[in-house]
């Protein structure tokens, strides 16, 4: 059996940065887990995923009976399930047995989940109460969690694509420039230019888990027009990083809680309540994803400006190059 220690654990499968509510109400519990999970037993980080959705339809089906008692045993159960979804990645990290097929099947089970939970929890309360109001909460909940999923995928995709873009543009860029000035006789000051560009570029995700945004000079690009705009953005998040806390502080994990954790509770001990917490809980989540698109219009520009400017330089190194001598050969073959 292996022999890992609480702060292998941390070190090992923490993240940089995360939810407020992983950070704060889950990973005390869920760090201590693994730990006798990852030493005591034989427990894949699939079998927890799998685990992890049976607790959340058994959430589900105390949603469903809605009456107090249910409603605060759902709550639990939900939590727990939680519990166990963080766990399989963080068992994945430490032991290193992560996979492709497991990243899809925590995906597909995450939504499985909220899609149980949101129909099991509304309809136990349209059974119990005949309001219709609660069918159309249940639709809203479903379609906020796939909008959400929808956005982040599709603007992570696009900045991975512009960061690449950018990266090959700047190396472009400088090859062209070392060529130029090897051509031009400045060879000392070219090659002491490779060289330290060789060492930048030696290693490229050594460091990757304790690089900073703002160290990454593609990332700053991106962010150079929010940063500009909202200069107190930076200190605020720095500190929030000090807890591992990321500024984004009601995304998709605070917005399932609000509506499978808190909402039951509250109606538990207010009938009724859930609506009121779903509709809070919804419009938290799409203020801060109107922020997320806000922040990606404004990188869509930077990139655009950034990307010409390279364009340009390129174009400068070129035409700094000297011409390529025309073959005797091809000369004599294009006058036949």
């Amino acid at each position: 059996m292996a022999n890992f220690t609480l702060d292998d654990v941390r070190q090992r499968t923490y993240k940089a940065r995360d939810a407020w509510w992983t950070v704060l109400l889950v990973d005390p519990l869920a760090a201590r887990l693994v730990k006798f999970t990852a030493n005591r037993t034989r427990v894949t980080p699939n079998q927890l995923t799998v685990g992890a959705l049976v607790l959340g339809l058994a959430a589900g089906a105390c949603f469903a009976v809605a009456s107090w008692p249910w409603l605060l045993a759902g709550a639990l159960l939900y939590h727990l399930s939680f519990t166990l979804d963080c766990m399989d990645g963080k068992i994945a990290r430490l032991k290193g047995t992560g996979s492709v097929f497991g990243a899809w099947l925590d995906y597909i089970f995450d939504r499985v989940r909220v899609l149980a939970c949101a129909i099991a929890l509304m309809a136990g309360q349209y059974a119990a109460t005949g309001n219709v109001a609660y069918v159309w909460t249940a639709l809203g909940v479903v379609f906020l969690d796939m909008l959400r999923y929808m956005d982040a995928l599709e603007i992570y995709k696009v900045r991975s694509q512009m960061r690449t873009t950018l990266t090959a543009a700047r190396e472009e860029a400088r090859t062209l420039e070392l060529a130029a000035r090897r051509a031009n006789g400045d060879l000392a000051d070219a090659d002491e230019d490779l060289r330290s560009a060789e060492a930048l570029t030696e290693d490229p995700e050594a460091d990757a888990e304790n690089r900073v945004v703002g160290d990454d000079p593609n990332a700053a690009v991106l962010q150079a027009g929010f940063n500009q705009r909202f200069p107190w953005y930076a200190r605020i998040r720095n500190v929030l990083m000090t807890g591992r806390i990321r500024p984004h502080l009601i995304s998709g994990i605070e917005f399932q809680m609000g509506v499978f954790i808190v909402a039951p509770i509250a109606a538990a001990i207010v009938p009724g309540a859930i609506i009121p917490v779903v509709i809070l809980s919804g419009i938290g989540l799409l203020a801060f994803e109107l922020i997320i698109i806000y922040k990606f219009w404004l990188s869509s520009r930077d990139y655009s400006r950034s990307l010409a400017k390279l364009n340009a330089k390129i174009e400068t190194h070129r035409a700094a190059l000297p011409a390529e001598p025309v073959q005797a050969g091809a000369a004599v073959g294009s006058s036949g």
